[in-house]
């Protein structure tokens, strides 16, 4: 895997922003873990904008790799909207819109991935708190995944904890068959203003399908 080197501004956000208090992170976790983040991450998850209105990350993917399997599964993954990265570049561009969304008091997520050759991968989705483990996060065609949060260390975590189909009221759970396995998510503070993303899968059968890194800037909202 190569790094390559941050580029970017780190502007504040535009005066018609009003940014709220938001709790909906922090009661997912025990007041000594949530005491742990560092806090540049403790005011990034703490900050609300009012409904209808964006925060914008802007960064660059600096890891990608993919086993054989798991580009596959990525590409077959498209069928449901494309919830999973398929590039393997790096240096390249990623941006990423979080918008509230007022009718279900989540969040609406926007990934843009640059290529190097041919069109950039657009990834969308959506967060809800709710469910067992108090959020989800939808990606497509009523499919969802249930996510535990925790604090290792200093990064916040993000671990799936259950695949499932909506169709109206009712939550159907998928065979593991049909799933990608492990999904983590991991935020952590790089200091001065920026943060590392990183997204592993890893199948219980297959091992390591999927790993993608990019390190971001807030720049405007």
């Amino acid at each position: 895997m190569t790094s390559a080197r941050l580029s970017g501004s780190n502007a504040p956000p535009s005066a018609h922003t009003k940014l709220l208090d938001d709790r909906r992170f922090r009661v997912l976790l025990p007041d000594e873990d949530w005491g742990r983040l560092p806090l540049a991450t403790w005011r990034r998850f703490s900050k609300r904008v009012a409904d209808g209105d964006s925060v914008v990350y802007v960064g660059i993917v600096d890891e990608a790799a993919f086993s054989d399997f798991g580009w596959w599964f990525a590409q077959a993954a498209r069928l449901i909207g494309g919830p999973l990265p398929t590039g393997r570049d790096i240096g390249v561009p990623m941006i990423v819109t979080v918008t509230e969304d007022g009718a279900t008091g989540g969040q609406t997520w926007t990934r843009i991935c640059a290529r190097k050759r041919g069109f950039p991968q657009v990834i969308h989705s959506a967060k809800r708190f709710a469910g067992p483990t108090g959020l989800e996060e939808y990606v497509g065609f009523g499919v969802s995944m249930a996510l535990r949060i925790a604090v290792e260390g200093q990064t916040l975590t993000f671990r799936s904890a259950g695949y499932g189909l909506q169709l109206g009221r009712l939550w159907i759970p998928l065979p593991e068959w049909l799933t990608p396995g492990d999904l983590t998510v991991t935020h952590s503070d790089l200091g001065e203003g920026a943060f590392r993303f990183t997204l592993d899968v890893t199948h219980p059968r297959y091992g390591a399908l999927i790993h993608q890194s990019a390190v971001f800037r807030e720049t405007v909202s």
